[in-house]
């Protein structure tokens, strides 16, 4: 095995993220039909709030208010109230990708594995714990904590520190999105895999080490003598 250390993304990468599921279940805790309309608004102000804080114009925690001012006022409940809710929902409904436990299994013998997301604190120790695979992983790196997000160098750097500082060209970032994952690793001297599950054109400016379309093909990738 070459790599010291494999880290991965979290969100539709290791796990399956259905906010609309999540959302849908949140609501109904407090009694509203959340539907397709309303999650078209939602992902409307969402979508872009994300790349303002992948890009470091907001924070996590502007983020979260922004998100859920329009239903806070609705409900007369705070934005912290309904972001707790969301994630709480989000956690009940959590589950792995096919093929990941036994992509992990296969490959904790050879090598230290971390995550790095740019999720929020609150969900990622339950989902771990839930979905039965925190003992694989010896490090985890969540951007509300770092106070970057990927693709930031910043975050990698704090990654490394938290990792022991190990040869870089030793470590292989694994992730679904070929901007904050894929580009964060090159700019931060690691080997990358893009996980591009739909086959997309590999975007202009990136070029991830390695690329699959399920996480159940990286063993025998990286623990092939040639890789």
């Amino acid at each position: 095995m070459k790599y010291q250390w494999i880290l991965f993304d979290a969100d539709e990468t290791l796990f399956h993220f259905d906010a609309y599921s999540g959302l849908k279940l949140m609501f109904s805790r407090f009694e509203v039909d959340f539907s397709q309309a309303h999650f078209s608004e939602y992902q409307r102000l969402n979508q872009p709030l994300w790349v303002d804080y992948q890009n470091g114009d907001i924070n996590a925690e502007q983020l979260k208010h922004k998100r859920f001012e329009f239903w806070a006022s609705e409900l007369g409940v705070t934005t912290a109230a309904l972001n707790s809710a969301f994630l709480e929902a989000m956690a009940d409904t959590c589950a792995l990708l096919p093929g990941v436990a036994d992509m992990l299994e296969q490959l904790s013998p050879h090598t230290k594995m971390g995550i790095i997301t740019n999720g929020f604190t609150e969900l990622q120790d339950v989902r771990l714990e839930r979905t039965g695979v925190a003992h694989y992983f010896s490090s985890l790196i969540i951007s509300e904590q770092v106070g970057a997000a990927k693709p930031s160098p910043v975050i990698f750097d704090y990654a490394m520190d938290q990792m022991g500082h190990p040869d870089r060209e030793k470590v292989l970032m694994v992730g679904d999105n070929p901007h904050s994952d894929i580009l964060g690793g090159m700019k931060a001297g690691m080997d990358t895999c893009w996980l591009n599950q739909h086959g997309l054109d590999v975007p202009e400016g990136i070029q991830p080490s390695y690329m699959v379309r399920q996480l159940d093909e990286l063993p025998a990738l990286l623990l092939d003598p040639q890789a």
